[in-house]
């Protein structure tokens, strides 16, 4: 089962620089997504996992945390330290914290 956490200690982490991985489809990460965040559309992410890093916390997001707690499984049962985000993006949006539009932070 997929570890989660809350959007107060995912603010608290994104704050201090966290990895944060939006596992949503391009179009919806375009129309606003957490600062920051890189895109990884959920069907890539058993291809892109040996690009994140080891030992480091990644936490996931996606629209209301269906998609990223999916992602996470994946992710720890390769090794990656994940952690989906409670109540994904709508729930950072009602919360009244910044968001960014656009296309331009792909996963590397």
């Amino acid at each position: 089962m997929a570890r989660e956490v809350t959007q107060e200690a995912f603010a608290a982490a994104w704050a201090d620089g966290a990895l944060v991985i939006d596992v949503r489809e391009a179009d919806e990460y375009a129309a606003g997504h957490v600062p920051g965040a890189r895109l990884m559309p959920l069907r890539t992410v058993p291809g892109q996992c040996g690009e994140l890093p080891a030992g480091r916390p990644v936490f996931v997001i996606c629209a209301s945390g269906n998609r990223s707690r999916t992602a996470v499984d994946r992710m720890t049962s390769r090794g990656i330290d994940a952690y989906s985000v409670a109540g994904g993006t709508g729930a950072w949006t009602r919360g009244g914290r910044p968001v960014a539009a656009g296309s331009h932070e792909h996963a590397a």
